[in-house]
């Protein structure tokens, strides 16, 4: 079984950014900036923006990073936002999920300029994706198809099953694998015989919050499994995978963690450089 490991894979990546922005930089003459919003402290929001500012700055981008306490009023977040919208040296916002109760995150979300929207939430570039126009990708789906097209680089005709059906994730996982031309099921939480599904697979991405909810006899030999899941347990963090039983049938799987928690942050970088690009066109 090949061990699909996210921090190598997303560590090439950071070096083809690095690449990329010293070559916009002496074209341009600018870099590409990321402007990412954190509200209240929440340690793992805390821990995720540290990541992020610090691979962002390694690739050479430009990071700033605007901090607000909990009480914060919507209508400030709102109005930094239409600023952020209007700065040229800003590439790309983020708001870092989740919000406070008392901030629509819809709103806030639509607020964000689409051509700025690196996190790729903006119903805009949402129905871009699934139409098959350009559009920024949600990082995590982005993630998990670039990890999936280093083992398998012809996808076309495997059959895949999305566990799971997020906007943040199951979603926009099966438009990226739609466009490859693979027949996609989205199954989810309520479905009737998930494990039937499952054992169909070539190519399974588990994004659900199940606790190992996918095991070794749901996968049949030589599958792709790509586990997305982030579960705290009693035993320690696991994924939606039950890794132990998967890896002695499948093809290739992702650790939790070390798998696709990597490649996300590596994802934002690039869609930030992409919305850079198109604004110079």
């Amino acid at each position: 079984m090949i061990l699909i490991n996210g921090k190598k894979a997303a560590a090439e990546l950071r070096a083809e950014l690095k690449e990329e922005v010293a070559e916009l930089k002496s074209k341009h003459n600018k870099v590409p900036g990321l402007t990412v919003i954190l509200i209240g402290d929440l340690t793992p929001s805390q821990i995720y923006v540290r990541n992020k500012e610090k691979s962002a700055n390694e690739v050479g981008l430009k990071s700033e990073v605007i901090k607000y306490p909990d009480s914060v009023e919507e209508k400030t977040v709102l109005e930094k936002i239409q600023e952020l919208n209007s700065d040229e040296t800003v590439s790309g916002i983020l708001v870092q999920l989740p919000l406070p109760k008392h901030i629509d995150k819809q709103k806030v979300i639509e607020a964000i300029d689409p051509s700025k929207d690196v996190d790729g939430f903006h119903p805009m570039n949402v129905g871009n994706l699934s139409s098959g126009y350009e559009s920024s990708i949600p990082c995590t789906p982005l993630g998990c198809y670039l990890l999936i097209k280093k083992i398998e680089p012809n996808l076309s005709g495997k059959k895949a099953v999305v566990v799971g059906r997020s906007n943040l994730n199951g979603k926009p996982m099966t438009q990226l694998l739609l466009k490859e031309n693979c027949t996609v099921t989205i199954t989810h939480s309520k479905t009737k015989d998930l494990k039937a599904e499952c054992l169909e697979a070539d190519i399974i991405v588990a994004a659900v919050g199940i606790p190992e909810l996918v095991r070794g006899d749901w996968v049949k030999k030589d599958a792709i499994v790509i586990d997305v899941g982030i579960n705290k347990t009693d035993n320690g963090i696991v994924g939606d995978v039950h890794f132990d039983e998967v890896s002695k049938n499948a093809k290739a799987l992702t650790p939790v963690p070390g798998g696709v928690g990597p490649m996300t942050i590596a994802c934002l970088l690039k869609n930030t450089i992409d919305c850079f690009k198109r604004s110079q066109i």
